[in-house]
């Protein structure tokens, strides 16, 4: 009874690693980012709807160099409206190497990471595109509370060349300014 128990349970994992692998296709990167140039705020002006994201509002990222090689990141949004309950969280996000910066490992509760690829940049640093390789995570970030359309516009052609299914976004609400 024993041996097939355990005949069971070896098939079951074997099953489960088997199915629950993904294989992603690449992802490209930014070829490098000044991680000085990136670090401050930036306001998230659309993402893929995350659970732990729901109900945020006046959602932005704060990037803070440290000199013990990670960046410090402070995520805030307001719950259920504009006017609703600052929340936060505090994290840490690594540089991987080899990547030119532009992957990182965010950290907000140990031991887990996330991987936080920046797959599109502004020459000036004024937005950003960030995603997952299982292309289950996407950000558009700016600088400013708003982005020019045509602008949001060229980044949704960028997602989609980049296999993104970009039906999913929706537009993070900001007061205007």
């Amino acid at each position: 009874m024993k041996v097939f128990s355990y005949s069971i349970l070896r098939y079951s994992i074997i099953f489960f690693m088997f199915f629950s692998c993904k294989n992603y296709s690449d992802l490209s990167t930014v070829n490098s980012v000044d991680l000085k140039k990136y670090s401050g705020l930036w306001y998230e002006i659309a993402s893929f709807p995350q659970r732990f994201q729901k109900g945020c509002t006046c959602t932005t990222a704060e990037y803070i160099p440290t000199d013990e090689n990670y960046l410090i990141v402070i995520n805030r949004c307001k719950k259920d409206s504009i006017n609703g309950p600052e929340v936060s969280i505090k994290g840490r996000a690594f540089v991987e190497e080899n990547s030119g910066n532009s992957k990182l490992k965010v950290q907000f509760f140990w031991p887990f990471k996330g991987k936080y690829w920046i797959i599109e940049l502004a020459d000036d640093y004024s937005c950003a595109m960030v995603g997952h390789p299982n292309r289950e995570y996407l950000w558009i970030l700016a600088r400013k509370p708003q982005l020019e359309s045509s602008l949001y516009d060229s980044l949704l052609i960028k997602a989609n060349s980049k296999g993104f299914d970009t039906s999913k976004l929706v537009k993070t609400i900001h007061p205007k300014s």
